[in-house]
């Protein structure tokens, strides 16, 4: 995702002697090209018109829903206050790439400069950390609802939610601060063609001419901090979860209570699901080949399906939506 994950301590890159890496006369890389779709060419019209649609509709869901969960007094609970940061973190890390996507698509031009790489993969990296601690944070709340009930409405205070959205946000964009500094000292002397639709880092320090050591164990530090940790809290309150649901007797009420969450297990696993395949499991042949249609996965499809998920299966925002919409109509009526 922003910081990759394949790193191994016991397959740490081989240190080259310093004279092995001495640049010359070359001069330094100020732009790059991002190779993208482009050996496709006759899908460019498709893949413009589908990844606007795609665009479109993820705006659209996603601000809707932030919308309504500001607008509509059933939706001020915790639940729905971190659905609409999430709505929030999906529109923004999507439109940090699509519209370059877009405009690439549109005109040709496939020239980004370094420094407009490095800003785009800090702000996505951000925001896509952001939204793993978000996650798990929305687990947790789902726990403390299920499990404890009695405690839920004391510890999920409107403090206590701002405390954990604001620290997750925090927590990522420090960290993503402290990557970039430390990859914007790399040096890029040649070739400079990204195979990639976005800034990401494989694909970035793959064409560094600098010691790339050290950086590729930062990234394994910070990919621990920013995709572990939330993932297992997510894991174990699921489990927690799960297990408090198997003791119900009642069937109905059973179902009842995973309806609550059913829609963020889904996102989560897509979320965590794509993730894995483009960072985590071992690269072979197929799976580099396929490595573009996984990361558009998590960076496209999952923001524009999730507000779908959501609306889909939860009656309360489906109530919500209708009286908007009836609220809506009977102004225009009006005027």
């Amino acid at each position: 995702m922003f910081f990759n994950c394949q790193f191994s301590l016991f397959s740490l890159p081989k240190v080259e002697p310093m004279a092995d890496r001495e640049l010359g006369n070359e001069t330094a890389v100020k732009e790059f090209i991002l190779l993208g779709f482009g050996k496709h060419p006759e899908l460019k019209s498709f893949l413009f018109l589908l990844f606007l649609l795609i665009y479109i509709v993820t705006l659209a869901g996603n601000i809707l829903i932030a919308a309504l969960v500001v607008v509509d007094q059933c939706l001020h609970t915790p639940m729905y206050f971190f659905l609409g940061i999430l709505s929030c973190l999906e529109t923004s890390y999507t439109s940090t790439i699509l519209p370059r996507v877009l405009a690439s698509l549109l005109t040709g031009d496939r020239i980004i400069s370094a420094s407009g790489c490095f800003v785009q993969y800090y702000f996505f990296g951000g925001l896509a950390a952001a939204e793993c601690y978000l996650l798990s944070v929305m687990s947790y709340d789902r726990y403390l609802a299920i499990c404890k009930p009695l405690h839920y409405g004391i510890v999920m205070n409107g403090k206590f939610c701002l405390q954990l959205a604001a620290g997750s946000c925090i927590i990522a964009f420090v960290v993503a601060t402290i990557f970039i500094c430390l990859m914007s000292q790399l040096t890029f002397c040649g070739p400079s063609k990204i195979d990639h639709f976005f800034c990401d880092f494989t694909p970035m320090v793959q064409l560094s001419c600098s010691d790339t050591y050290l950086i590729e164990l930062f990234a394994f530090c910070f990919a621990s901090i920013d995709i572990f940790p939330p993932f297992l809290l997510t894991l174990t309150s699921y489990i927690c979860i799960i297990a408090s649901i198997i003791r119900i007797p009642s069937t109905t009420e059973k179902q009842r209570t995973f309806s609550t969450c059913s829609s963020h297990l889904i996102v989560v696993t897509t979320f965590y699901g794509t993730l894995i395949m483009v960072y985590v499991v071992p690269k072979t042949h197929t799976l580099r080949n396929l490595n573009k249609i996984f990361s558009v996965f998590y960076t496209v499809l999952t923001p524009m399906v999730n507000p779908l998920i959501y609306s889909l299966r939860n009656k309360e925002v489906k109530e919500a939506f209708r009286k908007s919409l009836n609220r809506f109509v009977a102004f225009v009526r009006i005027w």
